[in-house]
């Protein structure tokens, strides 16, 4: 009786065990089901085609995956336009709601940093951060004036209109003076010419400082924030910290790190292209996406600099490789060289008309090697290369540096010019040692034979076919060589004697 009741105890145990465990894990997986994901991004750097196609990748994984949020902390002193550009549709097509953090206390989101931030879901920045100074400028040497309240002046433009001004107070002054009013009449045209000029210098720059602003204000306004200073952060280049923005409703949230940010974001309502959002951020999992291979090697090779020396090395590569078969080391640099450049290229904005010039300059000046010109292919060549290289980009914030330019395209006239053209002359020479020496070469037969005989050739003596009777002591040509064997031809007995022939 004790040994069946205790078995009895023992299965209810048993079962109560098997109930509790299941229970247990019903509950942790309902919990997992109910917890969110958040993806976090991070960009430390200048805005370029390889941040944009990370920041764009983890876009698209997050709606793949079905997150709940993405999350890019922001730390950039500016970038590209195009890039900003091409980023910015793709937080505003996004079908998971984005929110730019600008972190670590003393970053920044300056420049096109500053759109990113206003063309988010959620903006948000750390305490000792700033925003800002969004005048769109060109790498190498900007628009002057439009960081400028006065209306576009540069500082030198105002020293002339200052000295401008002087002359017309001493011409006042001595109005009585014929010869200088003459002067200050003069003085007033070539002012006058000037400012025509520095008019028609900046109506391009006026046309992308209003592109920059209508773009600007139109981000703003999507999300309700202060369109009006956004205006003023392209126009005249202002900057503010985040206690600031908070205030002035350029942002909605101030936080000292990552879990605060959660933490007030959470009930947050955000407007998406399909409507409203409340954001449930209490429980959320946070999963950071770090750049990975693919990403470094694009923030390399997108360099202006140096996918255009890729693209060099892979064409000369190809074309080395090409005029002597068999090299290998050319072909095989060159081909990466070429894949890494077109790689490059396929993320960055090309105009087709620049890479056409460059490939047409490379043409003439191999061409100039095998054709007398006179110069003509040659220097057409480099005005062509020189001129391609220069227009290679859409964005003007792209430049390649014009040492570089001008350096390569003289390296490349000379090597294009000089070398292959030495190169292709020296496979015309005739061959002085193996198979190829020996075709063509004359001898003399050292026997009658009609199919098979022996023949001195070469300053040796060799075992050879003919299919025409040949007498000793005549002259033969060499024709054909299999193996060891020559076939030769014979040769009437006027013909020039052999130069190493042996009597």
């Amino acid at each position: 009786m004790r040994l069946e009741s205790m078995r009895s105890w023992f299965r209810r145990s048993l079962w109560v065990l098997l109930l509790a465990a299941g229970a247990g894990w019903l509950l942790a997986a309902s919990g997992e089901e109910d917890r969110g994901q958040a993806l976090l991004l991070t960009v430390s750097d200048a805005i370029g085609p390889a941040t944009g196609d990370y920041i764009i990748r983890g876009i698209e994984r997050a709606e793949r995956d079905g997150a709940e949020l993405v999350i890019l902390k922001l730390d950039t002193p500016g970038g590209l336009d195009s890039a900003m550009r091409e980023i910015v549709k793709a937080i505003l097509a996004s079908d998971v709601p984005f929110v730019t953090y600008v972190h670590p206390a003393g970053g920044r989101a300056a420049s096109a940093g500053t759109y990113m931030l206003l063309g988010s879901h959620v903006a948000a920045m750390t305490p000792a951060t700033n925003i800002g100074s969004a005048t769109p400028v060109q790498m190498g040497g900007g628009f002057p004036g439009f960081d400028d309240p006065d209306g576009g002046r540069s500082r030198g433009q105002e020293r002339d209109r200052n000295s401008d001004s002087d002359a017309e107070k001493s011409g006042d002054a001595a109005a009585d003076d014929g010869e200088e009013a003459e002067e200050n009449a003069a003085d007033e045209k070539v002012t006058e010419e000037k400012e025509e000029k520095r008019r028609g210098d900046t109506a391009m720059e006026r046309k992308v400082l209003e592109d920059a602003v209508s773009y600007i204000r139109g981000l703003a306004e999507r999300f309700d924030r202060n369109a009006d200073w956004a205006e003023e952060a392209v126009r005249e280049g202002v900057n503010i910290g985040a206690r600031e923005a908070l205030e002035l409703n350029v942002i909605e949230f101030v936080a000292d790190n990552l879990e605060d940010l959660l933490e007030q974001m959470d009930g947050h309502a955000v407007r998406m292209p399909w409507g409203e959002k409340v954001l449930e951020t209490a429980n959320i999992e946070v999963v950071r996406v770090d750049p990975d291979w693919r990403t470094n090697l694009l923030a390399v090779i997108t360099s202006p600099n140096i996918a255009y020396i890729l693209m060099l090395i892979g064409i000369y590569g190809i074309i080395f490789e090409l005029s002597n078969p068999g090299s290998i080391y050319p072909g095989v640099i060159g081909a990466i060289s070429l894949v890494l450049a077109f790689y490059a290229l396929q993320v960055m904005p090309v105009n087709y008309a620049g890479l056409a010039l460059i490939l047409l300059g490379l043409v003439f000046m191999i061409g100039e090697a095998f054709l007398p010109s006179f110069g003509i292919l040659g220097i057409g060549g480099m005005v062509a290369f020189i001129t391609g290289s220069i227009i290679l980009w859409d964005d003007p914030d792209l430049n390649i540096s014009l040492p570089l330019i001008f350096g390569t395209a003289l390296v490349v006239g000379v090597f294009s010019i000089w070398v292959l053209g030495r190169l292709f002359r020296l496979r015309k020479v005739t061959p002085t040692i193996g198979r190829e020496e020996m075709m063509g070469m004359v001898g003399e037969a050292r026997e009658d034979f009609d199919r098979s005989g022996r023949v001195f050739v070469h300053s040796e003596l060799w075992t050879a076919d003919t299919t025409a009777p040949v007498e000793a002591g005549q002259k033969v040509r060499v024709v054909g060589l299999d193996g060891l064997r020559l076939r030769v031809e014979p040769l009437p007995d006027d013909a020039v004697d052999p130069v190493d022939a042996r009597s």
